[in-house]
């Protein structure tokens, strides 16, 4: 049951303390993220600490999980499957742990390739299956495997022959500099999309500290959320 203590609230009220506005709080309650308002004689809404609360937990797992995840839990507490509820936020925070282990492997990954000047990319480093093993110092067969795994895959000449642009032989050097440091495939799978799309060492590093705090950004927001969703779990179960 809600706390008698709450103190109740207009639509208006919800919407200024949440950060919403009018029609986003109608919205959320229409959407199960706020449990059903009572209403008044005259149809008004009488909203109480328990939508507020509410509101509150909504915005912050919408940062920490995504909007669509945070309205799930957030419909689930409201049914009041609190260990369902609590299952879904373990493995939200297992996802953004995935993440973050991720991230650290491109971290590692960017200073294996610090040598590799990954911006010197010019036109005439075209070259043959031959030619970039050659280069690289490893077997043609090394580069046809990469191939395989989707980790560096060439283009075609008319005759069906391997030919790498100056990009995939920029690959090539990542993923060679990778596999010398240790890199399985697997992981390699995992930090080459953040290497690829950087075309300078600079650009590597400010696209990993931006995911850095990011992550840092959504973690923070799960804490604000614990704590909200406690208050909202305190209101609506009923005392023993």
């Amino acid at each position: 049951m809600e706390s008698l203590k709450s103190q109740f609230r207009r639509t208006v009220d919800i919407a200024r303390h949440a950060g919403y506005s009018v029609q986003q709080v109608r919205n959320l309650e229409r959407d199960g993220v706020l449990p059903a308002a009572t209403r008044t004689a005259t149809g008004h809404r009488i909203y109480g600490e328990v939508h507020l609360r509410s509101a509150l937990a909504y915005r912050a797992l919408a940062v920490g999980a995504g909007p669509t995840e945070a309205k799930k839990i957030l419909r689930v507490v409201h049914s009041g499957s609190i260990s369902e509820a609590l299952a879904l936020l373990d493995a939200a925070h297992a996802r953004l742990h995935a993440e973050r282990i991720e991230l650290g492997q491109a971290k590692r990954a960017a200073a294996s390739i610090s040598g590799e000047p990954i911006d010197d990319v010019h036109s005439s480093d075209s070259m043959s299956i031959a030619e970039l093993a050659d280069a690289l110092g490893i077997r043609p067969s090394t580069l046809r495997h990469w191939d395989s795994e989707g980790l560096v895959t060439p283009d075609r000449t008319r005759q069906g022959a391997r030919h790498y642009t100056p990009n995939q032989v920029r690959d090539a050097r990542i993923v060679h500099q990778l596999r010398k440091a240790g890199y399985p495939i697997e992981q390699l799978r995992a930090v080459l999309p953040e290497l690829r799309r950087a075309h300078r060492s600079e650009d590597v590093q400010s696209a990993l500290a931006a995911r850095d705090a990011g992550i840092t950004a959504r973690a923070t927001a799960f804490l604000e959320a614990a704590a909200e969703l406690h208050a909202v779990v305190s209101l609506t179960t009923p005392i023993e």
